[in-house]
């Protein structure tokens, strides 16, 4: 007799765990994705991607159950100078035509301090997928006035190596730097 009551409790747990859990989505007008790259050893360069979709699902209203995906359309990449900006676009860097997009998913996540955690997770990018950590500082939920539904705050930081993805490698660390820094971040607006 204790056996099913046992099954009938563990299938209720469940469903209100997966019930629990919420899917929150990038508010793009109020999120960004950066990155930056030190040039000829001396002075960094700024680009973004104007493209982009980041969801965060999660159950605990702390979000240290979080888990994290992004995707970037690698032909929205904007560094504020046109003729760089085609050059980053072809088989030199991100090979749009070939590789149209770059992604991130999480697989694990650690608190790192109040509101701090390390999130790993699997980087696709020019058609090489490796594991990266980042830096995630939650900076919490907040009712928008303007929705007047949940919103919450992320900032997310870190650091890759180029040469770890096969991007750029016809430019050495004495044109561009090999650390790529990363950071992203804005509002996520609780879809259901």
């Amino acid at each position: 007799m204790k056996k099913p009551l046992i099954i009938l409790a563990a299938a209720l747990l469940m469903q209100t765990a997966v019930f629990a859990q919420s899917t929150w989505k990038a508010d793009k007008a109020h999120s960004h994705v950066k990155f930056t790259i030190t040039h000829l050893a001396v002075s960094d360069v700024d680009g973004t991607f104007t493209d982009f979709d980041a969801n965060i699902v999660a159950a605990k209203p702390d979000f240290s159950d979080a888990k994290f995906s992004f995707t970037a359309n690698t032909a929205s990449v904007n560094t504020e100078n046109d003729m760089r900006d085609k050059h980053l676009k072809s088989a030199d860097f991100f090979d749009v035509d070939k590789f149209p997009t770059m992604t991130f998913t999480s697989t694990d996540i650690k608190p790192a301090g109040t509101n701090k955690y390390k999130v790993t997770g699997n980087l696709t990018l020019h058609g090489v997928t490796k594991p990266v950590t980042l830096d995630v500082l939650y900076r919490g939920t907040i009712t928008n006035p303007m929705t007047k539904g949940p919103d919450a705050g992320f900032k997310v930081t870190g650091t890759i190596k180029r040469s770890d993805f096969g991007f750029g490698s016809k430019y050495g660390s004495p044109m561009l730097s090999d650390e790529v820094e990363l950071s992203a971040g804005g509002e996520f607006l609780k879809a259901n």
